[in-house]
């Protein structure tokens, strides 16, 4: 069979990398470390305040959704950020970026309800998916693959740091002057990454003929808004054979397939289809959809399970996370550096889909007597897991691109993970919301529909369980731990659909800094691969 050879290469003349020496990477780490911080550190330490939240406004209802608007702006726009970034620089926007998140973090603190609550979480997110695309993008333009790996222990120090950091301040700003200070604190971290972003990040770039792609932007916002609404919203509370649930699925699919259509037309676009043509892109931007999925649910349902059935306190609970953040760490820096040292990398996402499945298995058989230290073992592997796959898997499809192409294949993949991420928190308020009356019919002692929808409704405040009398109480925290294995158990199916992604994908040796570029990859119709990605395949 003759071979093809995806167009991403576009039969140009390799580009030249510039790749900076250890010292100015170093610098420009600084500026990006700051950045990647703020954006981290509010994924975590808004995890922990939920709950309290969610009391604060009765909503146990749209838990989801606080987390599920933050993905939902944060995927949409991650696109357009990286194309943008790609014509314009990578400064500007990072600036921009910032400028964004606080903007979001001031009206988030100042919100009245939990639907305005949503709304600002929303412009949060905006800016949140410029900070991780960009920095994930200016890593691919000065380091060489092959290197990456010995600064992903700089990185795992940010993530690391920000979730310890942000379960603790969480709690202990929850416990104390109140949950809204976790918005505010954004604005001290903020004005700091401004400073050393405008100070130390600058990266030449070459300026080109642009037009950005607004039709492509606006398409994809639709159909993720659209499938999001009728999965968290319209489903689970019209019912899924509902006019408008149809129409909002169907809506969904049609401007999907229309953003395929325009993406292939524009001469801009925000994601190349080309992309796309290489199995090793593609096949990780389904990785990490997959595993997007996964993770969001343990994240956000975890601190609930330790504030409601434990009976932890917010400081507590985001202590009682610590071995999560360990299991990242042992995992993440040991598998960076072998990765550097070798240049292989295949083996860590499959060894990743595994351990996270494990974990989930694990967790979907919490009770309410469940020992800490057990729990503590569960989470050690599922951040093990999430340590082996979270950045390899950007750097191997980063390495599969042309340069030219850095911040839109760097974004896209963002983008993936962060719609795996919404639609997977989505499916789970879904599923918990459902499996907390069905199990609490089963229950409870001759249960009527009203005995079951006020415990149901009891479950939306952590006060309101704990302020149930014996044997309520129990009854209703008994069908919470059911209902959130339920949600454990639904991630199962996708985490094995991603072990056959990593299993399938081929490898690709990582470039070094005497190379060109990303060599071209290309696969036969019997998926063949040319010689220098054949080379490094298992």
């Amino acid at each position: 069979m003759s071979t093809t050879e995806p167009a991403t290469t576009g039969g140009a003349a390799p580009e030249t990398p510039g790749y900076l020496s250890h010292k100015q990477i170093l610098v420009v780490l600084g500026g990006l470390m700051a950045g990647m911080f703020l954006a981290a550190l509010d994924q975590s330490i808004v995890g922990t305040a939920l709950p309290q939240i969610v009391s604060e406004f009765n909503s146990l209802d749209k838990l989801s959704w606080v987390v599920t608007a933050y993905l939902l702006t944060s995927t949409a726009s991650t696109p357009l950020w990286g194309k943008i970034s790609d014509l314009y620089g990578r400064r500007p926007l990072f600036i921009a970026a910032i400028v964004t998140f606080l903007a979001g973090s001031v009206l988030a603190a100042l919100s009245q309800n939990i639907e305005m609550l949503i709304g600002f979480r929303a412009v949060q997110g905006l800016g949140a998916g410029g900070l991780m695309s960009l920095a994930f993008a200016t890593i691919g333009d000065v380091i060489p693959p092959r290197e990456r790996g010995k600064y992903m222990g700089y990185f795992g120090a940010v993530f690391g740091l920000s979730s310890v950091a942000g379960p603790l301040l969480g709690g202990l700003l929850t416990d104390g002057p109140g949950w809204r200070w976790i918005f505010w604190i954004n604005l001290p971290i903020g004005l700091v990454a401004l400073g050393i972003v405008g100070a130390v990040l600058r990266l030449p770039h070459v300026k080109r003929s642009h037009k950005i792609d607004y039709l492509g932007a606006a398409v994809v916002t639709g159909a993720v808004t659209s499938l999001l609404l009728a999965v968290s919203w319209s489903g689970p509370t019209n019912g899924w054979g509902t006019g408008t649930t149809i129409a909002l699925l169907a809506a969904s699919v049609v401007l999907a397939v229309t953003f395929v259509l325009v993406e292939l037309r524009v001469s801009e676009p925000i994601i190349p289809m080309d992309l796309f043509k290489g199995r090793i892109f593609s096949g990780y931007a389904g990785y990490a959809f997959l595993l997007g999925f996964a993770m969001f649910g343990a994240l956000i349902f975890l601190p609930l399970y330790l504030q409601a059935v434990k009976d932890m306190s917010p400081t507590r609970s985001g202590l009682a996370l610590l071995p999560m953040i360990v299991g990242i760490f042992s995992a993440s820096i040991p598998s960076g550096q072998l990765m550097s040292k070798t240049g292989r990398y295949k083996v860590y996402p499959m060894i990743s889909a595994v351990l996270v499945g494990g974990a989930m298995l694990l967790l979907s058989t919490l009770s309410l007597g469940t020992p800490y230290w057990h729990l503590a073992i569960y989470m050690f592997i599922m951040g093990a897991g999430l340590g082996l796959s979270m950045q390899i898997t950007v750097t191997a499809a980063q390495n599969s691109v042309p340069r030219k192409h850095m911040g839109s294949a760097t974004s896209t993949m963002t983008f993936f993970r962060s719609m795996g991420g919404a639609i997977g928190t989505a499916v789970y308020g879904a599923v918990l919301t459902s499996r907390l009356k069905e199990h609490l019919g089963d229950i409870v002692p001759n249960a009527t529909q009203t005995v079951v929808d006020g415990l149901a409704k009891a479950a939306n405040s952590v006060q309101a369980l704990h302020g149930l009398k014996e044997p309520m109480k129990g009854w209703a925290l008994h069908g919470l731990v059911d209902a959130m294995g339920d949600v454990f158990l639904v991630s199962l199916p996708f985490l094995a659909i991603a072990l056959v992604l990593a299993i399938i994908t081929p490898e690709q040796r990582l470039a070094g800094r005497s190379d060109d570029g990303p060599k071209p990859e290309g696969e036969g119709e019997e998926g063949s691969m040319e010689a220098s990605g054949a080379a490094a395949m298992h």
